[in-house]
């Protein structure tokens, strides 16, 4: 009797130790989901942030103003884009780290107005964000680039507008003229020394990881210098996307003043339309170029101008 009472006790333990341990493992199942939902939500949340923080921004930009992004906790910041319908999409989507993990979700978020250039992704918790406007040769839209405070640029040998730019810009991880340990800088060279960027700014083309992106007018020049190829190849291709249907208004726009007024003008959008409709990469930016500084020139003289 007194063994029977025994191994009847022993299987009561056994029995509660086993419940225990399974609402136990159960508790930390679902705190897990729980977390792992909030951190997806906040994930999406902090893209759709970014992207509205950056409206007031792009003009503000145009001065030459540095602005910061500040984390609460390590972020990733991923920049991406697509092709599809008339402007394509800027994609943003943020990993942050939790728990000494980083917490990757499928979350994208989605701008049709937004060019943004940077690594992939950009990772700390202080981000510096300046922007150029982009002319083609009308305002096209504003390009933003994007750095982490944990990565310095040096810019060595710079013209001396790129020079002037940069300084009066006072990003605190750009450096401009001589690097004093640049063993810990990501150099910027322009001509001379071999560097882990090397911007040849003669032929316009930025050399970077053994690849050369092809730009024209400054503002692409920072875009090439600050993001990889694939990134830069794509959003340059929105860009154009842009230019094309810009350009249909704008002879819209003629074709409504010339029946009007006295107004005509003689530009060649359509070239240019077709060109940028067909626009495949970087290195086609010249034969463009050329048309739009014609187009430039030709309204800037013109007595009804367009833009």
């Amino acid at each position: 009797m007194f063994k029977k009472g025994y191994l009847q006790i022993s299987f009561a333990w056994l029995f509660a130790i086993i419940a225990g341990i399974f609402i136990l493992f159960l508790a930390i199942f679902m705190a897990t989901k729980i977390i792992q939902t909030e951190q997806t939500a906040q994930s999406a949340k902090v893209g759709k942030e970014i992207g509205i923080l950056l409206n007031p921004l792009e003009t503000s930009f145009e001065t030459g103003k540095v602005n910061s992004l500040l984390m609460p906790v390590e972020t990733r910041i991923y920049s991406e884009c697509n092709n599809k319908g008339n402007f394509g999409n800027q994609i943003i989507r943020i990993s942050q780290k939790s728990f000494k993990e980083w917490t990757d979700t499928d979350i994208n978020v989605y701008f049709e107005n937004k060019y943004i250039f940077s690594d992939n992704p950009v990772e700390g918790r202080e981000f510096y964000l300046f922007s150029k406007p982009f002319e083609f040769p009308f305002k096209v839209s504003d390009l933003i680039y994007i750095t982490s405070s944990l990565k310095k640029y040096c810019f060595a040998n710079a013209p001396e507008e790129i020079k002037e730019e940069l300084l009066a810009l006072k990003q605190q991880n750009i450096i401009v003229g001589d690097c004093v340990k640049p063993e810990e800088l990501i150099m910027v060279c322009f001509g001379g020394a071999e560097c882990e960027i090397n911007v040849n700014y003669n032929l316009k083309y930025v050399e970077k990881n053994n690849e050369k992106m092809y730009f024209e007018e400054d503002a692409l020049m920072y875009a090439a210098i600050f993001s990889n190829k694939e990134l830069y190849e794509c959003q340059l291709k929105r860009l154009m996307q842009r230019v094309s249907v810009l350009t249909s208004l704008y002879r819209d726009k003629s074709t409504f003043l010339s029946q009007r007024t006295e107004c005509s003008s003689n530009l060649n959008l359509l070239e240019l339309k077709n060109l940028a409709s067909n626009f495949d990469s970087s290195i086609s930016l010249e034969r463009i170029y050329d048309i739009t500084n014609d187009i430039k020139n030709k309204n800037d003289l013109a007595a009804c101008k367009l833009w």
